[in-house]
C-alpha cells in the first residue's frame, strides 16, 4: 500500500515480456511515428510555403497537422523507448506532463474537427456567405478557441486527477498515462469528482459529434443535388473518410474513458488506446490532404523546387 505523496514514478504496461516482440513493437511504432511525422510535416510545410493555400480550409488543416504531430509525439516516443530499453518507468512529473499534453492536444483536435465540419458545410451549402462567415479574423478566433478549450480542459482534468490520493500501487494498465488508469489507483471516493468531469466532457463531446454528423448530413443532401456523377463521387469520396475517422476517434475514446471498470481488460484497453491515439494522427494527412488535388500540386511544386535548388547548388560553386 502506498499513497500519492510516496509515489515518485509509475510503471507503464508493456506490450509483451518477450524481447523479440518488444523489438517488433519498437519497429512497428517507429514506422507509424515516422509516417505521421512525414505526412503531417509535409502538410505543414506545403501550406506554409504556398500562398495559394492560405485559405480558411487549409488554415484549419495546418492546425490539425500541428495537433496530430503533438499528440502522437506525446505518447509514442516514450513507448518506443520503453520497449527498446525494456523499461517500464515514467516519473510522477513526466506522467502528469504526458497526461496534460495528450488531453490538451486531443481535445483541441476534436474541437478543430468540429470547426472543420462547419467550414465544409458553409463552403458547400452556403458558398455565397463563405467569405462573410469565415473571414480571416473569424478563422483565427475559432482556431484559438479550439486550442484554449483543449488547454483549459487538460488543466482541469490533470489538476483534479493528480490531486487524488493513490493507494493501489503505481502500475498503470496502459502504455501511456491515461486518466482512467490513474483513477483505478485511487482509494478515495473523491475520484467520483473526476468521473463527473469526464461525464460532463463526454456530454460536450457528444454534442460536438452530433453537430459534425448534422453538418455532414446537410453536405450529403447538397451533394446529391449535384447533376454530375463525377462531382458527387468526388464529394462523397472526400467526406465519407472524414466522417469515418471522426467516428472511430469518438467511439474509441468514449469507450476508453466511460466504460465500466468491470469490462476492463489489458488487451482490450491497449487496442482501443491505439485506435484513438495512433490511427487518427497517422491517417489524417492522407484523408484530409493527400487526396486533395491542390495540396498534391503544391507539394509537387515544393519537392521539384527543392530538387532543382539542390542540383543548381553544386554547379554554382564550381
Amino acid at each position: 500500500m502506498s499513497n500519492s505523496s510516496s509515489i515518485t514514478q509509475f510503471l507503464l504496461l508493456p506490450f509483451t515480456d518477450t524481447r523479440e516482440l518488444q523489438l517488433l513493437h519498437f519497429w512497428l511504432f517507429l514506422g507509424i511515428y515516422l509516417a505521421a511525422l512525414l505526412g503531417n510535416g509535409l502538410i505543414i510545410t506545403t501550406i506554409a510555403w504556398d500562398q495559394h493555400l492560405h485559405t480558411p480550409m487549409y488554415f484549419f488543416l495546418l492546425n490539425l497537422a500541428l495537433l496530430d504531430l503533438g499528440s502522437i509525439s506525446t505518447t509514442v516516443p516514450k513507448s518506443m523507448a520503453s520497449s527498446f530499453w525494456a523499461t517500464r518507468n515514467i516519473s510522477y512529473t513526466g506522467c502528469a506532463a504526458q497526461l496534460f499534453l495528450f488531453t490538451f492536444l486531443v481535445v483541441a483536435e476534436y474541437c478543430l474537427l468540429t470547426i472543420m465540419s462547419y467550414d465544409r458545410y458553409v463552403a458547400i451549402c452556403k458558398p455565397l456567405h463563405y467569405g462573410t462567415l469565415l473571414g480571416s479574423r473569424a478563422c483565427v478566433h475559432m482556431a484559438a478557441a479550439a486550442w484554449a478549450t483543449g488547454f483549459l480542459n487538460a488543466l482541469l482534468h490533470t489538476a483534479n486527477t493528480f490531486s487524488l490520493p493513490l493507494c493501489k500501487g503505481n502500475a498503470l494498465g496502459q502504455f501511456f498515462c491515461e486518466i482512467p488508469q490513474i483513477l483505478k489507483l485511487s482509494c478515495s471516493h473523491s475520484y467520483l469528482r473526476e468521473l463527473g468531469l469526464l461525464v460532463v466532457s463526454a456530454c460536450l463531446g457528444f454534442t460536438c459529434f452530433v453537430f459534425i454528423v448534422v453538418s455532414y448530413v446537410q453536405i450529403f443532401r447538397a451533394v446529391l443535388r449535384i447533376p454530375s456523377e463525377q462531382g458527387r463521387h468526388k464529394a462523397f469520396s472526400t467526406c465519407l473518410p472524414h466522417l469515418a475517422v471522426v467516428t472511430l476517434f469518438v467511439s474509441t475514446s468514449f469507450f476508453a474513458y466511460l466504460k465500466p471498470p468491470s469490462i476492463s481488460f489489458p488487451s482490450l484497453d491497449l487496442v482501443v488506446s491505439v485506435l484513438y491515439s495512433l490511427i487518427p494522427p497517422t491517417l489524417n494527412p492522407l484523408i484530409y490532404s493527400m487526396r486533395n488535388k491542390e495540396v498534391k500540386d503544391a507539394l509537387r511544386k515544393l519537392i521539384t523546387g527543392g530538387i532543382s535548388k539542390i542540383i543548381k547548388c553544386p554547379s554554382s560553386t564550381l
